[in-house]
């Protein structure tokens, strides 16, 4: 067993190697983490987010994006790339290479047994110090459920909780309704 620790990376040299690599990774405290291809049922539903959000927002000041936006919570250090990000007015980056949003207004995390933990805890966590992020939607990919939390005026978050393919998401941040039948469209369970 090695004893050896990992190098430090700073944050641009994280971004040096990034940019180069064949694959994404993300990068927390000075260290880089491999992502893990994902299942058929998260690709399906991931698209399925995307593209419902998209064609609402095609005529408005909105942008969506999926999994290879990278958004950079500033406050925590964390780089990562959600499934989906939308964001309303105009989209601040990084830097002018426009690869990586600071000001995400919803972000969806399609769940996997390896990140579902991660998504729910530590991640939302370091989400919520993101100002603009008004939405944060998990969506489960082993079965039909939803939890969508939304930021309150006084900065607390309320969480409304959906399981069946007749229920309908109502995104109040950006005005967008997502039905669950189409969210999950496809994807066999």
């Amino acid at each position: 067993m090695s004893t050896q620790s990992k190098p430090f990376l700073t944050p641009e040299q994280y971004l040096e190697i990034e940019r180069l690599a064949e694959f994404k990774s993300e990068y927390y405290r000075g260290e880089m983490f491999a992502m893990a291809g994902a299942l058929e049922a998260h690709n399906l539903i991931t698209l399925n987010v995307a593209s419902g959000l998209h064609q609402q927002l095609r005529s408005r000041p909105c942008r969506t994006y999926s999994n290879d936006m990278r958004i950079n919570v500033s406050a925590t250090g964390l780089y990562t790339y959600p499934d989906v990000v939308v964001v309303c007015g105009e989209p601040r980056f990084l830097d002018d290479r426009r690869d990586t949003l600071l000001n995400p207004t919803v972000i969806v995390e399609v769940l996997s047994e390896s990140t579902e933990a991660y998504d729910r805890g530590r991640k939302f966590g370091l989400y919520r110090s993101l100002e603009s992020l008004a939405e944060y939607l998990l969506v489960g990919s082993q079965v039909v459920s939803t939890e969508l939390f939304t930021r309150q005026p006084d900065g607390s978050w309320r969480m409304v909780a959906t399981s069946s393919l007749e229920d309908t998401l109502s995104l109040a941040s950006i005005g967008c309704r997502l039905s669950l039948a189409d969210v999950y469209e496809k994807v066999e369970l």
